[in-house]
């Protein structure tokens, strides 16, 4: 959800990466659905672990799932406290969904200030 977000509310400012700990053979249902209704087409988009993507990263995001994020040289952590949805019902999702907006848009916000 967060990279569907970052892609299209600031893809001109962030090129977002979401990955894993865990593989996963796809993106959860519930998330390509709660995205949808706020008019996001992440169904294209495909579950990745942390090894497959770059690691030459400004930001590292962790949801706060419990997982230890592997040291990626130069990049600002910062970690959201989110529990992850899976296993629930669409509900969380849409929680979810919702607080990762915000947290988005911020971020994207605190980068485009910083670039002025």
């Amino acid at each position: 959800m967060a990279e569907g977000f970052a892609r299209h509310l600031s893809g001109d400012i962030i090129d977002a990466y979401s990955a894993g700990s865990e593989r996963y053979p796809e993106v959860k249902p519930l998330a390509v659905e709660v995205m949808q209704e706020a008019g996001i087409d992440v169904s294209g988009q495909y579950p990745k672990l942390i090894n497959e993507i770059p690691q030459d990263l400004d930001y590292v995001i962790t949801m706060g799932c419990g997982v230890q994020c592997p040291v990626i040289k130069g990049a600002q952590k910062q970690d959201w406290g989110l529990d992850d949805p899976s296993g629930m019902g669409i509900e969380e999702f849409r929680k979810t969904r919702d607080i990762i907006e915000i947290k988005v848009k911020e971020l994207a916000d605190r980068i485009r200030a910083s670039a002025e």
